[in-house]
């Protein structure tokens, strides 16, 4: 049961995360995120660095 509950694609089934990447299309998955990442405008802060 370990086993089978330990494999990504049982979580991802049950959508406890945003999915697999297959490792070939790493790069191309990433290009896309940091491309959508960077369309949103960069809001300026009112509050310093939170630590913990």
């Amino acid at each position: 049961q370990y086993e089978r509950q330990g494999h990504p694609y049982y979580a991802s089934a049950r959508l406890w995360d945003d999915g697999v990447i297959d490792p070939a299309q790493t790069r191309h998955v990433l290009g896309l995120s940091l491309a959508a990442a960077m369309n949103a405008p960069i809001q300026p802060t009112k509050f310093g660095v939170f630590r913990m």
